[in-house]
């Protein structure tokens, strides 16, 4: 690693407490702990937080936790008892930060809220990941990335016309939201160097997933309400063409939707065994045209590209610079030597279950790594170092773990 690379991470210095459970909150802390923050994960005394019963599991080790908490430090802590509570208010006043994703009002019943909270600590950043926010008729509601999925207009205008809508399979609403916060958090704490003052961060799933159309909403709205984007396919019909594609042997993307990428692509088509004129036809030399004349286009597309192997179509595509790639299996993902030479599977040594690899955060930075070594932590793995950084001394720290304040798996 060269010297720029041993420069000090961008959050180097700030205390992140996430209380948080399940996906959108860890992933917050997750990335700040890449970002160079010390990330103090608690969680409840027993089964701790509830990703460690999500699947996929080795041994006893659930995947989705060790994805979302690695780099962390553990505490658990029983806030019921007095002395847990007293740790926890020290805890937060030595912090930058403190992240949840509970449903608004329940950490207020724990003192746990941002106003209790910014009293002693009126730095603190404080960011509440919920299904709905905090304000409106649906605040109350619980909810998952699902539920916010479908209600954006999103799920609706996936899969073939006619159909149920297919789940996304990646927690869209989560991640995205997610990454958004980790954007607020580093804002707000810019912006607290020059007020001094925190604030809290008020993130909706479902608010999220609408500020993604960049599209549905301007399509509806600019039309005067005629326009309502639906549900077709494999292809997007105001970009022509642009979309999946079965080949012999597996699936392609192609994207030929810009003029000069589709006059390319149709003289290719028509070299090589495609209907005589079809790579000179002005009519689908512009989009609007292109558009128009949608299904007639496909109807030569798909066959075309039927009657041949996916790495053909590639070589071809590729040869004459018009975007493509086929639709890769998990598998042949982690085999990519692109996604390989980027680094985005780390590695770590996990105490009891030996080296594993996970997906790493796209973060690339010119002056520092930001790749995590340090595993996620077993439930109150750090107990003992967080209760002493806050001044607790080893008889106190013995009687609370002894008393079950301090929890241990």
């Amino acid at each position: 690693m060269n010297a720029a690379a041993r420069q000090a991470l961008p959050l180097a210095g700030i205390r992140v407490i996430d209380y948080s459970h399940f996906l959108a909150g860890p992933y917050v802390g997750r990335c700040l702990a890449a970002l160079g923050a010390e990330v103090i994960k608690v969680e409840r005394p027993g089964s701790g937080d509830a990703g460690r019963q999500h699947a996929w599991f080795v041994g006893d080790h659930s995947g989705y936790f060790l994805q979302q908490n690695m780099g962390k430090k553990g505490l658990s802590v029983n806030t019921k008892d007095p002395r847990g509570r007293a740790l926890m208010k020290k805890l937060v006043d030595s912090a930058d930060v403190f992240v949840e994703n509970y449903r608004p009002g329940a950490l207020e019943k724990l003192g746990l809220g941002y106003a209790e909270l910014a009293e002693t600590n009126p730095g603190l950043v404080y960011c509440s990941i919920s299904a709905y926010g905090h304000t409106g008729p649906d605040s109350h509601r619980a909810g998952f990335g699902l539920i916010a999925e479908a209600k954006s207009g999103i799920m609706q205008m996936v899969g073939n016309p006619g159909e149920a809508p297919p789940l996304l399979r990646i927690s869209l609403g989560d991640m995205y939201t997610g990454i958004h916060a980790v954007a607020a958090i580093n804002a707000a704490l810019l912006g607290r160097v020059k007020s001094g003052r925190g604030q809290h961060i008020d993130m909706a799933l479902y608010d999220t997933l609408v500020s993604m159309h960049e599209y549905a909403v301007q399509c509806y709205t600019l039309s005067g309400g005629k326009e309502v984007p639906v549900q077709t396919g494999h292809d997007m019909p105001n970009s022509t063409l642009y979309g999946v594609f079965r080949a012999q042997d597996g699936d392609l993307v192609i994207a030929a939707q810009v003029d000069d990428a589709w006059k390319r692509f149709a003289a290719l088509v028509e070299q090589n065994g495609g209907p005589a004129g079809f790579g000179v036809d002005t009519r689908l030399h512009a989009a609007a045209g292109r558009n128009a004349n949608r299904l007639e286009i496909l109807e030569v597309v798909r066959p075309w590209v039927a009657q041949r192997p996916v790495a053909g179509i590639l070589q071809m595509l590729d040869g004459i610079d018009v975007p493509c790639a086929k639709v890769q299996r998990i598998d042949e993902v982690l085999a990519d030597p692109q996604i390989q030479a980027r680094g985005m599977v780390v590695e770590q040594e996990h105490p009891v279950l030996g080296n594993i690899r996970l997906p790493n955060l796209p973060f690339r930075m010119s002056g520092c790594d930001t790749s995590i070594t340090q595993v996620a932590p077993e439930l109150g793995e750090h107990n003992a170092e967080i209760a002493a950084s806050l001044g607790y001394d080893a008889a106190q720290i013995a009687e609370m773990q002894a008393d079950g304040v301090l929890y241990g798996a």
